[in-house]
């Protein structure tokens, strides 16, 4: 089906992509990313995370979108390769940086990152909430919060990686609804990160509806989404966890796209695969060792909306 090739703010046409070189499962965050998948000897990952980045990467090259794809070479960070968590970007020249909750997560942050988007794009304010963390109060990024840039909502799940405090300054501060919601896995475990849950993208939204514990909110959510003009498209719990919900909408050189991970297609319907096409072409890449640390693509993209210099 055609895809549109409007401009959407909703849809970044550049992004940060990290390539790790010493990639390994997070124990310091299984306790509550249900996600993961524990390794007892996670020695040979690495060379399959870096792949899986680099191809990753030059699919999205082909497809048009800017990549500035860093190293990481250090081998205390072994959740790096999911950078949407400590920063984001937003129109008008606006970068926030974020408390995070696990201590190895926090070695995260680069300054490079920040001056490198410093000198391509036109930045005017750096918003750091860091300082947060000894207090307790985190707020995980675009994990945490799934934002509409078009209509100005931010979608977050209750989590102790999603602080309803920090939630509420930073939508204050960068003009954003909160919708605040629970949420919870078939076996009663709070989801951890929000875009595992579900993305918001220009013309729809798929979300896991079921596993939104309040009937009264999910309604709320549907029609909040359904008033900016999107479909909605529910996603399946078994969907949820095929990482279908962890996918992120950008802008190539032909159109829009839509990011997903292949184990995400796979458990899309065709009825599903045939709305999504109609506004996005759909670019499988194949992430599975990265989804054995509990995310997928959409963690592993951290989008650029800002006004770039040139």
């Amino acid at each position: 089906m055609a895809q549109s090739s409007n401009f959407s703010i909703q849809a970044p046409s550049a992004v940060v992509m990290i390539r790790p070189h010493h990639f390994t499962v997070n124990d310091e965050t299984a306790a509550d990313n249900r996600f993961q998948v524990a390794e007892r000897d996670a020695s040979d990952l690495s060379p399959l995370a870096y792949a899986e980045i680099t191809r990753a990467a030059a699919l999205l090259q082909e497809e048009g979108v800017a990549v500035h794809l860093f190293e990481d070479e250090g081998s205390d960070t072994p959740d790096s390769v999911f950078p949407n968590n400590w920063f984001s970007t937003h129109p008008g020249g606006y970068v926030a940086i974020y408390p995070m909750r696990a201590l190895s997560r926090r070695r995260e942050r680069r300054s490079d990152v920040i001056q490198m988007l410093k000198r391509c794009y036109r930045v005017q304010v750096v918003i750091d909430y860091s300082g947060l963390e000894p207090d307790g109060l985190f707020l995980e990024g675009t994990g945490a919060m799934v934002l509409d840039h078009i209509h100005r909502v931010a979608y977050a799940v209750r989590s102790e990686r999603t602080n309803p405090v920090v939630l509420q300054r930073f939508c204050s501060q960068f003009s954003f609804e909160p919708m605040l919601f629970s949420a919870k896995d078939p076996r009663g475990a709070d989801i951890y990160h929000t875009n595992v849950l579900m993305c918001v993208a220009t013309d729809f939204a798929m979300i896991g509806l079921d596993m939104i514990t309040n009937s009264v909110r999910r309604r709320e959510i549907v029609n909040r989404l359904e008033r900016t003009g999107r479909r909605v498209i529910g996603l399946t719990n078994a969907q949820i966890e095929n990482f279908a919900g962890n996918v992120i909408e950008l802008q190539g050189e032909n159109g829009r796209i839509l990011a997903l991970s292949t184990t995400a297609l796979l458990s899309l319907t065709p009825e599903q695969i045939d709305i999504i096409g109609e506004s996005a072409k759909l670019l499988p890449l194949s992430v599975p060792t990265v989804e054995r640390a509990g995310g997928s693509v959409r963690c592993t993209i951290a989008g650029v909306h800002l006004p770039p210099r040139n």
